[in-house]
């Protein structure tokens, strides 16, 4: 389901509160007020299930359709890694960061900086 009892029980709080204080200025006695007040409350409580299920029903994403999502992802993947590789070999200067890693990053950064000092060297 989506949330947890605590959005329950936010919502039997929220529930009494209103009903109690609505209820405050009428001429009912105390305990009537916080007896109607648990009752609604209660109630409440339950209806926050058939509500959580309903917003889980709404967000729910079929399996089918992620499988089949993952597949076209895999060959969206496996064209743009052949795409890659070719751009690689036709420009050594661009280079793409899109699935790699912090380290390789790192270490790609820093064999460009040799490099522009080696040439500032030799030049």
């Amino acid at each position: 389901m989506f949330g947890s009892i605590f959005y329950n029980l936010w919502g039997a709080l929220i529930a009494f509160s209103i009903y109690f204080f609505l209820t405050l200025q009428q001429p009912l006695t105390p305990l009537r007020i916080i007896i109607g007040s648990s009752v609604v409350a209660i109630i409440v409580f339950f209806v926050m299930y058939i509500v959580r299920f309903i917003i889980a029903y709404v967000l729910f994403t079929p399996n089918a359709d992620q499988s089949l999502a993952d597949s076209d992802l895999e060959e969206k993947s496996s064209t743009h890694s052949d795409e890659e590789s070719e751009e690689t070999t036709s420009t050594s200067s661009t280079v793409e960061f899109q699935d790699e890693s912090t380290e390789d990053i790192a270490q790609v950064v820093r064999t460009m900086l040799n490099r522009e000092d080696e040439q500032q060297v030799n030049a």
